[in-house]
């Protein structure tokens, strides 16, 4: 390892590569601390042919590579793993927008690239990429891409999948795959580009990507609405996707007890009367490319009439909208500060999502009696998380541990209900590290043959973060 790390400081110069402890932190904190991450070196290569030749050492010497950009991943996929084996190699200094063309309705990113300057940039072209998620001051181009990321507005524009035109990665071998073409059609045998994505890393290092651009929007109106359960969310999901045209793009389901921690915890704004209750609100906000046309008011009156909505306030003011998504941002702070918890990432049928929250909330109280389901997401899409609280009690600390140590038989449990419904146990937050056991268990065979035999083909030395998926 000496002799390597001799040669990649040759290579890099010394802002390219760091060795001291205190230098490497940052790269190697794992945010829900369940990994004890360490590597000889963290390497920042500043353009593709310093990332191409940092593989083709590492390959000739078999020493395993772990990429890494905004590093805010969620399954451990991002650090290396604590046997000090790997090299941590960061993307954040391949931070450049290559090219825009409004014409064309697209961008060239670099893999480093922060998602919120990239929203910036298309927004000062008039243009929308359609990407957002509460890390998007960090989360960078390359992992987004590399994790297939979802986000609040999946229902309208789909996820990384959907927003990705080309893809430039250096594969196992350090060959560069030059793919930034920005076509809309294109049936020239496989789709390299669909394989890397979502490849969390394990295929190939992306390094930078031609993203999908849209016409911005001329209106947008946003909401909140209480429910009476998550059948009638459903229900009225149906009923506003038809009313708008599908030109709904987010509905964010959240219970009262995500609500009431929000406002107790990080001081957001109670929705509504702060007399009212509701066990169920939703955040809706539709998108609209003309001024004119039905608003999203007169959508919802009806619904109100029916009393299939138990109260609805819409934002008047762009302070209002913004306070609307910081109450729905704030629930997932609010819960770290409930004590422990047990997360879990799933996707369910859209028609399968009240039947999934009823059972799963039973499944919870017969496994760990007396922990709260906090169970929230982008319910317009089928992602739910269905997060699970530690039970209330004067000792915090002890209860902790003995919470803590259901998290598998209980993780085991949901999962079986979710896959009998013809879900995913993981939605946009990827496999990592800490969902392969899982993932093994309840792919099929012949899925999880031949990812192997994709994995084999193109890493053959197994040096592309090890451990991730396999």
């Amino acid at each position: 390892m000496k002799h390597v790390l001799e040669k990649l400081t040759s290579l890099l110069g010394a802002p390219g590569i760091l060795t001291e402890q205190s230098d490497k932190e940052a790269y190697l904190h794992e945010w829900r601390g369940r990994i004890t991450s360490n590597s000889p070196a963290v390497l920042l290569p500043k353009n593709v042919a310093e990332v191409s030749e940092i593989v083709k050492l590492c390959a000739a010497h078999n020493i395993p590579l772990v990429p890494q950009s905004g590093n805010t991943g969620l399954v451990g996929a991002s650090v290396p793993p604590e046997d000090n084996s790997s090299l941590c190699l960061s993307l954040k200094r391949l931070n450049k927008i290559r090219s825009f063309d409004a014409a064309d309705f697209s961008m060239v990113a670099e893999a480093g690239c922060i998602l919120q300057n990239v929203q910036q940039a298309a927004s000062a072209q008039n243009r929308l990429f359609a990407m957002t998620l509460a890390s998007e001051g960090s989360a960078c181009i390359g992992g987004l891409a590399a994790t297939n990321a979802g986000g609040s507005y999946t229902l309208r524009y789909g996820n990384m999948r959907e927003q990705i035109l080309g893809i430039e990665a250096v594969l196992p071998d350090g060959s560069i795959w030059n793919g930034l073409r920005s076509l809309r059609k294109n049936n020239s045998g496989y789709d390299l580009k669909q394989l890397l994505i979502g490849s969390e890393g394990t295929l190939g290092i992306i390094t930078a990507a031609t993203l999908k651009l849209l016409p911005k929007p001329e209106r947008v109106e946003t909401a909140l609405i209480a429910l009476a359960s998550p059948q009638a969310a459903i229900d009225v999901l149906g009923r506003l996707r038809s009313a708008s045209q599908d030109m709904l793009a987010a509905f964010e389901l959240m219970p009262r007890l995500a609500i009431d921690s929000a406002v107790k915890h990080c001081q957001a704004r109670k929705p509504f009367d702060a007399q009212e209750h509701y066990e169920w609100t939703a955040l809706i906000e539709t998108h609209a490319t003309s001024a004119n046309g039905e608003g999203l008011s007169s959508m919802l009156e009806p619904l109100l009439e029916k009393k299939l909505i138990q109260n609805a306030a819409i934002a008047d003011s762009i302070a209002q909208h913004r306070e609307f998504w910081a109450l729905r941002e704030a629930i997932v702070e609010a819960q770290n500060r409930m004590g422990a918890s047990l997360k879990h990432d799933i996707s369910i049928p859209i028609s399968k999502i009240a039947e999934c929250i009823s059972e799963g909330s039973k499944i919870v109280a017969k496994l760990a009696p007396g922990a709260r389901p906090y169970t929230f997401g982008h319910v317009g899409d089928g992602n739910i998380h269905f997060n699970i609280s530690q039970p209330e009690g004067p000792d915090k600390n002890k209860d902790k541990d003995a919470f803590i140590a259901q998290r598998e038989i209980v993780a085991s449990a949901l999962h079986d209900l979710v896959i009998s419904l013809g879900g995913s146990i993981s939605a946009e937050h990827g496999i990592g590290r800490f969902k392969k056991a899982e993932f093994h268990r309840t792919i099929s065979p012949v899925e999880l043959h031949a990812m192997r035999a994709i994995k084999h083909a193109l890493d053959p030395k197994g040096i592309m973060n090890p451990g991730v998926l396999f």
